[in-house]
């Protein structure tokens, strides 16, 4: 039995293939029926699958925008819907969201509900001993698969649901409102590595791999940071001597999101040392491959369970037909992705001050000190005011920032995303979501007074978070700097 929403079209789905039709699908239309509706309805071939999927579409469904409502599983011959989080839990944990400050349509909002309650279910409750493990879930990637969410900005064709990067933007802030490590392997699977391969793969490439990484069943990573080249990236070491069939690559990536699970890594080396910044060539490489290994895992400060290693390259062969994009022309690929993952990343520190702001205003009402709630005192009217309005906008900049990267046509014209990605506003959106995200959660911890430094409360954890976004995806000094030189080549053109 499943219970859905009055004025909904849902259609199950038990499984959905790349590039073709569903293998067994029954349409519901629920207009007519009062609320809720209770459906129960059985498979011509009952037991051929385990579990499925109950989808809700968008319309028009002709441009295959879709936003999966719920996943759901099989209980002896019915269907049945998943435990999700308490009621009072999600209500209070998305009460503060200002939807008209945040810019969403109506599909937007869909979304992003969606998205919600997905990682409120599925995530947040788990987000405590995934700090405490230093360990990433594995089961939790074929689930953001059955969600859509691996493959946001990817073409249908490969399973994806092809919508724009403010829709990628928001998944990464409504995940990283349930577990900030969670959603930093989440957009270093689905941003650096699934939309630089939709982007510059080839259709052999995209059809090889593409598939198994939206859907989860293969993890994706890049690794473009070295030992000795952190922000200075194109003074990377790692070689990739021509040979036979392919190439042979020697040195090793450092800091690697996704390293130690990875199966699927996009890796940028020197092809020329001699040509600097044009001597770079992209490679995709598989966890298999001869001559690769990894490291042990990093034991990091903050955002732990998005796990983290060195990557080692000793004589490992790569075929020519994984070269992505052209020979020596890896520069440009990598500078444009930094772009995009300044952009979606940003959302990562929104959806964390999101999570400090809501747990600290609960909390405040809830504790009382001199006979009152700690939040009827001025002071801490006047910190949650400051508090709110930096998330206010900080919402209303990436709406500005991210929507002309949103535009179905990029699915027409693969080089959209070049053309309107703008480097000054990208390293804008991350460094001043990232500065405020800080902010916040340092202002929630105080909030919290004593229990605010003790890690039974949650402000701990997402302060440590947050401290990531400051040196990740390049450094706040490393954004500025980018800002500034934008300017002045403004400047001298005019």
């Amino acid at each position: 039995m499943f219970e859905c929403d009055r004025y909904a079209s849902y259609v199950f789905i038990d499984k959905i293939r790349a590039g073709r039709a569903p293998d067994r699908c029954a349409t519901i239309m629920a207009d007519s029926h009062p609320s809720p509706v209770r459906l129960s309805f059985s498979f011509t071939k009952p037991d051929q699958y385990i579990s499925f999927t109950i989808t809700k579409y968008w319309a028009p469904m002709s441009a295959a925008r879709v936003a999966l409502h719920c996943a759901g599983r099989r209980v002896q011959g019915r269907t049945a819907p998943l435990t999700s989080a308490s009621q009072s839990q999600r209500r209070h944990a998305s009460s503060f969201y200002n939807t008209a400050i945040a810019g969403l349509t109506s599909e937007q909002q869909e979304f992003r509900n969606a998205v919600s309650e997905f990682a409120q279910r599925e995530v947040a409750p788990r987000a405590a001993d995934i700090d405490k493990s230093n360990n990433f879930p594995m089961d939790l990637w074929e689930k953001l698969g059955d969600m859509g969410l691996l493959g946001v900005t990817v073409s249908s064709k490969y399973g994806g649901i092809e919508q724009g990067y403010f829709e990628h933007t928001l998944a990464m802030e409504e995940l990283s409102r349930a577990s900030g490590s969670v959603a930093l392997s989440y957009g270093a699977h689905s941003n650096l590595c699934v939309n630089q391969i939709h982007r510059h793969g080839t259709d052999a490439q995209k059809d090889k791999y593409l598939p198994d990484l939206v859907s989860g069943k293969k993890v994706g990573s890049l690794a473009m940071s070295e030992p000795g080249s952190g922000s200075d990236v194109v003074s990377m070491k790692l070689k990739a001597d021509k040979v036979d069939g392919g190439y042979l690559l020697n040195g090793n990536k450092f800091w690697i999101t996704n390293g130690p699970i990875a199966s699927t890594l996009v890796v940028y080396a020197k092809t020329s040392p001699e040509k600097g910044s044009k001597g770079i060539t992209t490679f995709i490489v598989e966890k298999g491959f001869e001559g690769f290994s990894t490291h042990q895992k990093l034991d990091k400060f903050g955002m732990r369970g998005s796990d983290t290693c060195e990557l080692v390259f000793e004589n490992c062969f790569v075929p020519e037909e994984n070269v992505l994009g052209k020979i020596g022309g890896g520069a440009a690929v990598l500078m444009s992705g930094l772009d995009l993952e300044r952009l979606v990343l940003s959302g990562g520190p929104l959806g964390l001050m999101q999570a400090a702001f809501d747990y600290a205003v609960e909390y405040v009402h809830d504790r009382k000190q001199f006979g009152a709630p700690v939040g009827t005192f001025q002071l801490m009217q006047a910190d949650r005011t400051c508090m709110l309005w930096h998330e206010h906008a900080i919402k209303a900049r990436l709406v500005d920032e991210s929507v002309l990267l949103t535009d179905a046509s990029i699915f027409s014209h693969p080089v959209r995303a070049l053309i309107t990605a703008d480097i000054q506003d990208c390293a804008g959106a991350i460094l001043y979501s990232t500065e405020k995200a800080v902010e916040v959660a340092s202002e929630s911890m105080q909030c919290l007074g004593g229990n605010g430094y003790i890690n039974d409360y949650p402000v701990g954890r997402i302060l440590r978070d947050s401290r990531l976004y400051t040196v990740g995806a390049g450094t706040q000094e490393i954004r500025r700097m980018l800002i500034g030189r934008e300017f002045n080549q403004e400047l001298a053109a005019q």
